[in-house]
């Protein structure tokens, strides 16, 4: 079995809802960071033997495998094929994960996963009558952007309550206060915004064009505690959690470019190591990276003790530090040194590539370590890989 590399990871800079990405379809923003991954490596496109990117949402200009039009529009041979995959917030690291058995399996050389989510321009959508000729009633409207919708009448209650409903109850669970929360998100924008003005982040950066932005656009210089404690609490009256430390709505898309050994004349970034999948109930799904993290280590072979570094998602500030507190043999901060999704965004299916490609430049830039990309999933999941070099 060939191991699979990392050669590339590119995305673009996350945007905020209805900001400066709003008026780009997702299916283009995929393309931008396609075209860029093949134009940065010199990579003949017709080389790929699949394109397999991540969407969570597919209800808009997203539907009818988003992955293929996009590999379309980035001007790649019909020859390339595409396949698109949802694993809710985890689908460009479970593009990451397929793409990968696929290289070890001998079933490809190259593989070019990612994901993409425009949050802005993912439609409402109204439930259609079972009768062909319906007389009356009033249809139900849903947002397809986040959340629940349309929920079978057969799960328990209690699954089905709301992101933000489940993270209160991991603060509660996890005795974790809202100063920790708010300390914590201050944490993720003031790094981000030190790492982008250090151009850290420039290595992994495509813009879009007519759309460019400086940096990601959720980063708020100046964020305090004292500024977030003035924040009301979103899903309870005696809640901790807010927009403060909670990650917002965004559009953007990631792409890794993965390969067998030697297959590309390009020195790899990171070698792909270990894998994990993990579930709990719907309800906790923000406590499912810690064991999904705990696999993939093992699988790898290794253990806390041998990670340098953690790009965990933060979906919320109270389920990263019930993760982090779950790793009690993990230093906290080697967690997310450069920000994390409280400030850089959270665009669903895009947010898994842009973990694992930094994880990836980052051993690049150090010349070797271990790293762990970590994310939590709506329903109850959580999903793992380790990086080398």
């Amino acid at each position: 079995m060939s191991g699979t590399y990392i050669y590339d990871a590119v995305r673009t800079p996350f945007g905020r809802a209805g900001g400066a990405l709003a008026g780009v379809r997702p299916d283009d923003l995929a393309a931008t960071v396609m075209k860029a991954s093949v134009e940065r490596t010199g990579i003949d496109p017709a080389r790929i033997a699949d394109v397999i990117f991540g969407d969570a949402n597919q209800a808009g200009e997203d539907n009818r495998n988003v992955a293929r039009f996009g590999a379309l529009l980035a001007g790649f041979p019909t020859s390339v094929t595409g396949v698109t995959v949802n694993r809710l917030c985890a689908s460009s690291l479970e593009a990451v994960v397929q793409g990968s058995r696929a290289i070890e399996a001998g079933d490809a050389d190259v593989i070019l996963a990612g994901g993409v989510e425009s949050m802005t321009r993912a439609p409402f959508v109204v439930e259609k009558s079972p009768k062909p000729f319906p007389a009356g009633g009033n249809p139900t409207m849903w947002n397809t952007s986040i959340g629940w919708r349309m929920v079978n009448r057969n799960l328990p209650t209690h699954w089905t309550i709301s992101n933000g409903e489940a993270a209160e109850k991991t603060a509660r669970s996890w005795n974790i206060s809202r100063e920790q929360q708010d300390e914590f998100a201050v944490r993720s924008h003031e790094l981000a915004a030190r790492a982008w003005a250090e151009g850290v982040y420039d290595r992994e950066i495509v813009q879009v064009d007519g759309a460019e932005l400086a940096r990601d656009e959720g980063i708020r210089d100046g964020s305090t505690v004292e500024k977030l404690a003035g924040l009301r609490a979103l899903f309870a009256s005696d809640g901790s959690v807010t927009a403060g430390n909670s990650s917002s709505i965004n559009d953007g898309a990631s792409a890794v470019l993965l390969g067998a050994e030697g297959v590309l004349d390009v020195e790899p970034l990171a070698r792909i190591t270990g894998r994990g999948a993990h579930g709990v109930d719907p309800d906790e799904f923000p406590i499912a990276p810690i064991e999904a993290a705990n696999k993939a280590l093992a699988r790898a072979g290794r253990t806390w003790a041998d990670v340098d570094i953690v790009e965990l998602n933060e979906a919320f500030a109270s389920q990263s530090l019930a993760c982090i507190a779950g790793w009690p043999d993990l230093d906290p901060e080697k967690v997310n040194i450069h920000g994390g999704a409280l400030a850089i965004g959270h665009p669903l299916g895009a947010s898994g590539g842009r973990i694992i490609g930094h994880a990836a430049h980052e051993l690049a830039r150090r010349g070797s370590g271990v790293a762990v990309a970590a994310i939590c999933i709506g329903v109850g999941q959580g999903l793992a890989v380790v990086l080398e070099r």
